[in-house]
């Protein structure tokens, strides 16, 4: 972020030039009060993901980790590719579940669509602990081109970053990771949970990495508490 002053959020709200047709002056007021709010949630949210590169390293990744991809068994290093970072989705797809996780799936339905932006920074990969050709299966179900998929073979990944409990059930987990001078690190996970919800709230990370709340979340009902994606409609 630029060192240089920043001015204040109502003063840029304020010079706003938008006008909705036939909109009253109480409307205009809130909404420009509102615009104010919005740029101060820009900046924080700059100043998150200014602290979150900051980070020092994190630890190395040694663990006896293996996969199965498209096209046959790979290390860990093997996930990377030709990139330098490496972002990891653990899909709730568990051999155990007849079907994906609904909300797993709509995520991952949004990340297909972006699989080859992002693919021009770093690598993604999405892993469960179902053969590759179920999850490849499912892809075709849904019509997803882009995402690559991987076997957790032995289930230590998985365990590891917290995308099994101790019960042997799926938990969603969002991991990203370095290769830097030879050397694998884990860089960052989405940590909030059950633990640090909100009272009323689901759990939810923040920035929220599914686009569907972003665009439900600018609507007057939000998210509904007793809405939840489907798999089929």
């Amino acid at each position: 972020m630029s060192a240089e002053p920043l001015t204040p959020a109502t003063v840029l709200a304020a010079r706003s030039p938008m006008r909705m047709p036939n909109e009253s002056a109480e409307y205009r007021a809130a909404r420009t009060a509102l615009l104010a709010e919005e740029i101060e949630l820009r900046r924080q949210i700059e100043r998150v993901a200014e602290q979150r590169r900051a980070l020092p390293p994190g630890g190395a990744v040694t663990g006896d980790y293996q996969f199965i991809g498209a096209h046959g068994p790979v290390d860990f290093k093997g996930l990377f590719g030709d990139k330098q970072t490496l972002a990891t989705y653990s899909w709730m797809f568990g051999p155990q579940r007849e079907k994906p996780c609904p909300m797993c799936t709509s995520l991952l339905s949004a990340w297909d669509g972006e699989a080859r932006d992002i693919e021009q920074n770093m690598a993604l990969a999405v892993i469960s602990r179902s053969p590759v050709e179920r999850m490849q299966a499912f892809a075709r179900e849904r019509g997803w081109q882009h995402l690559a998929f991987y076997t957790d073979a032995n289930g230590n990944f998985s365990r590891d970053f917290y995308a099994i409990d101790d019960q042997g059930n799926d938990i969603p987990g969002f991991n990203v990771f370095t290769r830097r001078d030879g050397s694998v690190r884990h860089f960052w996970s989405g940590e909030m949970g059950f633990e640090s919800s909100d009272p009323g709230q689901d759990p939810r990370g923040a920035p929220d990495l599914m686009p569907l709340w972003t665009v439900i979340d600018c609507t007057p009902e939000g998210r509904r508490a007793d809405w939840y994606p489907k798999l089929d409609y």
